[in-house]
């Protein structure tokens, strides 16, 4: 018997409530034939920056006052700038050309009962300087920071935490940890209407930064800044006027965007806050 007109509609509508819910979760995963590859979309959901592996280094320690800290990061003064005075300057092979500023690390003295504090205590410290080499001296003599040594050059107040001074140089055992810190990141911006300089601060998570974007709110699209030293990125492109939104990608591949964090009127040598890591 055929079947009744009404009946075929009804089917057929039934069949395209059903499918549609289908078709609309699938778009965002086809692309349109014709008009280029798939364009597979980045992550957003990457794990929190966990605790690495422990490794075994030495340290000594270097005096100064607040403002005489931040060396080769480009953080200046890092009691201003939230870092207080648990901070290192780190070896060439693990300062990475600035690429490791502002990266935690928890450590403690080791193997010494008569230089050591007792109980081992620990410290977490934030990577703001280099130690520099020294190629007139052998690593092992006098020059601590030289290549391939690891070694971590500590504030003498945080020093004085995990060991003594009589010590000077100690044997420590050392692991990177997650940075805590209070409030979101900080984009200090300086320079002028042609050239702008952007100091990427209180990072939390992995700490450190390996690249920043920017955008505005008018003709400018997401544009990546140049790393000019330590975590200071630089940028040519006009960003007077414009409302700015920043991206900033840590090492372990994780993400954070901080959206319209300035105004259209902001003025160089002010500090924006954006969003942090978690």
């Amino acid at each position: 018997m055929p079947f009744p007109l009404r009946s075929l509609l009804g089917s057929i509508f039934l069949f395209f409530l059903t499918a549609i819910p289908f078709v609309h979760a699938s778009w965002k995963h086809v692309a349109l034939r014709g008009h280029g590859p798939l364009i597979k979309p980045e992550p957003h959901h990457r794990p929190k920056f966990v605790p690495g592996p422990l490794k075994q280094a030495h340290a000594s320690f270097y005096e100064g006052g607040f403002g005489t800290f931040g060396g080769a990061c480009g953080y200046e003064d890092i009691d201003r700038d939230a870092y207080g005075l648990d901070t290192a300057a780190l070896s060439r092979v693990m300062f990475k050309n600035g690429e490791t500023c502002g990266a935690c690390y928890e450590i403690k003295c080791l193997n010494s009962s008569q230089m050591c504090k007792p109980g081992q205590p620990t410290i977490v410290v934030t990577a703001t300087n280099l130690c520099p080499p020294n190629y007139y001296q052998e690593s092992d003599n006098g020059r601590w920071c030289n290549p391939p040594r690891e070694h971590f050059d500590l504030a003498e107040s945080s020093y004085l935490k995990i060991a003594a001074l009589k010590g000077g140089i100690v044997p420590v055992q050392y692991r990177r940890v997650p940075c805590k810190r209070q409030g979101g990141i900080r984009f200090t911006i300086t320079g002028n209407p042609y050239y702008n300089l952007v100091k990427v601060w209180n990072v939390g998570g992995a700490g450190d930064v390996v690249r920043v974007q920017v955008k505005g709110d008018d003709k400018l699209k997401w544009t990546d800044l140049k790393r000019h030293w330590g975590q200071k990125w630089e940028t040519d492109a006009t960003l007077v006027g414009q409302a700015l939104s920043f991206r900033v990608r840590a090492s372990d591949g994780r993400y954070s965007a901080s959206w319209r964090v300035t105004p259209k009127n902001w003025q160089f040598g002010q500090t924006y806050q954006g969003k942090n890591f978690s």
